[in-house]
């Protein structure tokens, strides 16, 4: 296959989440990689300066590569776990050149009453976690910043020990008594469901670690159907609490927002297009003394604003003047909303009370989504931003437009709201 057949079946390569795969003689798979776009990803390596900023060792395996295939993901969540899937099932022989394996990392569960789930390094995996102490081990992942992001993800959705101590029992005579046990930091935060303070038996945290194991071997679709029946079920029990908690790992599992996993990947700099694209959405309240409410969300993608994708919503539930509730209602409601393409970046308007609203609403939701806010000064100019740092100081131009946009399209709404009363 020749440089140019191999950049005319790039140009079908989809702009989708996955894993590639280089091909060489008698099929012979010599290299998977995972991508955040798949167009972006195999194009860059067909840059001039390949050999400079990626090494040799790659510029010899795409000498001997045939054709390159690739297969799409739902996010990058997934592609991440097939891709280690796929190195541990065919062994190709350049990724194993291109890293150490011993640099490798797993994820490893423990055979234990209550299984913790560990993030490993390869050079560490035999001396500490032996084979008869492991239940479930997962990997190779290449990605170890990644793979721990993962984990932060998947734990969201499915609470699990990581070091905790399980509450025991102190036997006496012929009493058992469960000793006192003070929850953990995770359990305060809802990462553990409650193994260090006895509040999960160790047939339903099995359950859980199931789940785990179903999504780390790439079945996710075997995941939701057990999810659902286990969903009806408790309906059906009437045990409403649990329905509602399965319910919301269904719906996280299907908008898996994995916005954390997205790197910097290496692109050739060729073209707008090698761009994966940013979506911003940001949040507004606008109101007179508490009359009129009306709450609006705005879309900046790539330094343009979307105003056809502009949304307003008259505040129905919250009670007058309270912003941080009427910014609840409204991301309640656009996140109900499974037609609308999700947002890389959420921008409030506000401080500690909106961010800390926004936050908690997207985690409740199981939506993993970065949340910055802009503080205004008392003439109403953005003085700060805050939240991660990095992710600020990238998108910075287009936070402050986007949040200029949505204080604006608040205002026009309200007045127009107070127009009609």
């Amino acid at each position: 296959m020749t440089l140019e057949d191999f950049k005319k079946k790039v140009q079908k390569i989809p702009e989708e989440p996955g894993v590639y795969f280089f091909v060489g003689a008698k099929k012979k798979i010599l290299y998977i990689g995972k991508a955040t776009s798949l167009k972006s990803r195999v194009r860059s390596y067909f840059a001039s300066d390949l050999s400079q900023t990626r090494g040799p060792l790659l510029v010899e395996m795409l000498a001997q590569a045939k054709s390159v295939e690739w297969r799409e993901c739902d996010s990058v969540l997934e592609a991440l776990i097939l891709e280690a899937n796929l190195i541990h099932a065919r062994q190709p022989v350049y990724n194993t050149l291109l890293k150490d394996d011993k640099s490798f990392n797993y994820v490893v569960i423990t055979k234990e009453d209550f299984p913790r789930v560990l993030l490993v390094r390869g050079r560490v995996l035999e001396e500490e976690f032996p084979e008869k102490t492991r239940l479930h081990i997962f990997g190779p992942f290449p990605h170890g910043v990644q793979l721990k992001e993962a984990l932060k993800i998947v734990r969201k959705i499915f609470p699990y020990r990581d070091t905790c101590t399980p509450c025991t029992e102190v036997h006496r005579g012929d009493l058992s008594i469960k000793r006192a046990c003070k929850p953990c930091f995770n359990r305060h935060i809802g990462l553990c469901p409650g193994v260090c303070s006895g509040e999960i038996s160790k047939t339903e945290y099995r359950k859980i670690i199931r789940r785990i194991a179903l999504l780390f071997n790439g079945k996710k679709k075997e995941l939701l159907k057990n999810l659902e029946r286990d969903m009806k079920r408790a309906a059906k029990e009437e045990r409403f609490e649990e329905a509602a908690r399965l319910r919301r790992q269904v719906f996280a599992l299907m908008h898996i927002q994995d916005v954390s996993l997205i790197k910097d990947e290496y692109r050739s700099p060729t073209t707008a297009a090698d761009k994966v694209s940013m979506r911003i959405e940001a949040y507004d309240v606008a109101h007179l003394r508490g009359a009129a409410a009306v709450g609006v969300m705005v879309v900046v993608e790539d330094s343009m604003a979307q105003k056809s994708e502009y949304r307003s919503f008259h505040i129905r539930a919250a009670k007058a003047g309270d912003d941080p509730g009427a910014l609840r209602e409204v991301l309640m409601r656009r996140f109900a909303h499974d037609e609308w393409r999700y947002p890389r970046l959420v921008v409030v308007d506000g401080a500690t009370a909106q961010l800390s609203t926004a936050k908690k609403v997207l985690d409740e939701l199981g939506i993993v989504i970065p949340v910055v806010g802009v503080v205004k000064d008392e003439k109403h100019r953005p003085r700060e931003v805050r939240g991660e740092r990095t992710i600020i100081q990238r998108n910075e131009r287009d936070i402050l437009l986007a949040n200029n946009e949505a204080h604006r399209f608040a205002i026009t709404k309200h007045r127009w709201r107070l127009r009609q009363r």
